[in-house]
């Protein structure tokens, strides 16, 4: 059988990984980031790998699906990624045979052998979704590795490779817990090493690890430092610290250990998901953090040599004026060496999905005309990044061309934003479900 995984612009790990798994079980398997006709009509199957919900609103992705059925009727065509917790919806708005739930590994197989566990799909006009009955073990076949691999490039890395899942926070606006599990399940050091070697050999020159919060890999009852301290030294020693990172990481699980082995054996920076600085808006979003806890982290990891990227998430539907000033504020008072805005996205089974569809779109930050033809939303995260500029470490001069950058890039994350919201207006009786 032939199978076609496409997963659109980058090539994902999770398609990698279950690309990988199909080839051991010696089906013939090849990986596309791009929309080729005839590699597509070769296929038996083709599986699409998505990871945005705006995928499933992509009308270049849904007219694929419309011409590869129109051509070869026979074809099985399946959706898979995270956009897989709204079966319903997916079913509902593109023309497929079914959806892949979940963890792929165990399951994939099993549905092109015939077999409907882990399957969503329809019946006529009802859809039958077939919950997976367990969770995979993370140790796994090298993955199918696309020879240009080191030409990808994702916020600086060629792949993000997974240490471990599941995650034990509560963040509304979180998938992974949803999807993954609050348990935390890790992989062997030794088949992560193997694997980073075999994505060195075909090319990928840096590395980013992952798993919602990368100090958490080993964690049982508490952090085990030893392991994610080896974990990195072994990294290092074969790619070199300037090639690997640690992308992800929670104010409140860090300490002195920790952010000097990030020193010594990676780039040397922490990412911190600081969100807000006011606590009553880390309260909502049940962050387990306030903004205290955030500074001391902040100042931790700059005593330790440690440079610290922010990111944070303004547009929340429960956030007032009074605060959006308090994150000012807090920028202010962190000198972040680097900033990241995002607006409140409503990902699929968060807390905050469910919230923006129980808010009237009259009082959601992301509907509200504001100035300048932008909303309120999109103008605080234009304004945070700008202000952001001012106060950090090194501060760059605001030209006309960052100026634009920073629009652009608010106006596309509330247009992109509003579309998800409207989505999930259409199915809000789906979306209280969950």
């Amino acid at each position: 059988m032939r199978v076609v995984i496409y997963t659109p612009k980058i090539y994902t790990y999770g398609a990698m990984l279950i690309g990988g798994i199909l080839k051991e079980k010696g089906y013939k398997v090849h990986l596309s980031k791009n929309f080729d006709k005839t590699l597509f009509l070769k296929a038996d199957v083709v599986i699409y790998s998505l990871y945005s919900t705006l995928h499933i609103l992509d009308d270049n992705i849904k007219n694929s699906i419309k011409y590869l059925k129109n051509i070869k009727k026979k074809l099985k065509i399946y959706v898979a990624g995270c956009v897989s917790t709204y079966p319903e919806i997916i079913l509902n708005e593109m023309d497929v045979d079914g959806v892949i739930i979940g963890e792929g590994e165990l399951i994939t197989p099993k549905i092109l052998e015939g077999d409907n566990e882990g399957l969503a799909y329809k019946e006529g006009d009802e859809i039958v979704i077939n919950y997976p009955k367990e969770k995979p073990e993370l140790n796994h076949p090298i993955p199918l590795i696309p020879n240009d691999i080191g030409k990808q490039n994702i916020r600086g890395a060629n792949v993000y490779i997974e240490t471990h899942r599941g995650c034990l926070g509560n963040c509304t606006f979180c998938q992974v817990p949803k999807f993954f599990g609050k348990s935390i399940r890790s992989r062997e050091i030794d088949d992560i090493i193997r694997e980073v070697l075999e994505f060195k050999k075909r090319g990928a020159k840096r590395i980013a690890i992952s798993g919602g919060t990368g100090s958490l890999y080993n964690f049982k009852k508490s952090v085990d430092k030893n392991k994610f301290l080896e974990l990195l030294e072994k990294l290092s020693s074969i790619l070199g610290k300037n090639n690997i990172s640690v992308p992800d990481m929670r104010v409140d699980y860090v300490d002195e250990e920790i952010l000097e082995g990030i020193k010594n054996y990676t780039i040397g920076w922490v990412f911190f998901g600081l969100e807000s600085g006011s606590n009553k808006i880390l309260r909502d979003m049940k962050k387990g953090t306030n903004r205290e806890k955030n500074l001391n982290a902040i100042k931790l990891a700059k005593d330790c040599g440690v440079k610290v990227a922010g990111s944070f998430i303004v547009g929340y539907p429960t956030e007032t004026e009074k605060d959006y000033l308090l994150t000012k504020d807090f920028i202010v008072d962190a000198e972040l060496d680097d900033i990241f805005v995002s607006i409140a996205e409503p990902i699929p089974t968060t807390e905050l999905a469910k919230l923006v569809v129980d808010t009237p779109k009259e009082e959601n930050p992301i509907f509200i005309e504001y100035k300048n033809n932008m909303s309120l939303a999109e103008y605080r995260c234009f304004d945070l990044y700008l202000h952001a500029e001012m106060w950090k470490s090194n501060p760059r001069i605001l030209t006309k061309q960052l100026v634009n950058i920073y629009l652009n890039d608010a106006k596309q994350q509330g247009e992109d934003i509003r579309k998800i919201t409207n989505l999930l207006f259409k199915y809000k009786e789906y979306i209280k479900r969950y």
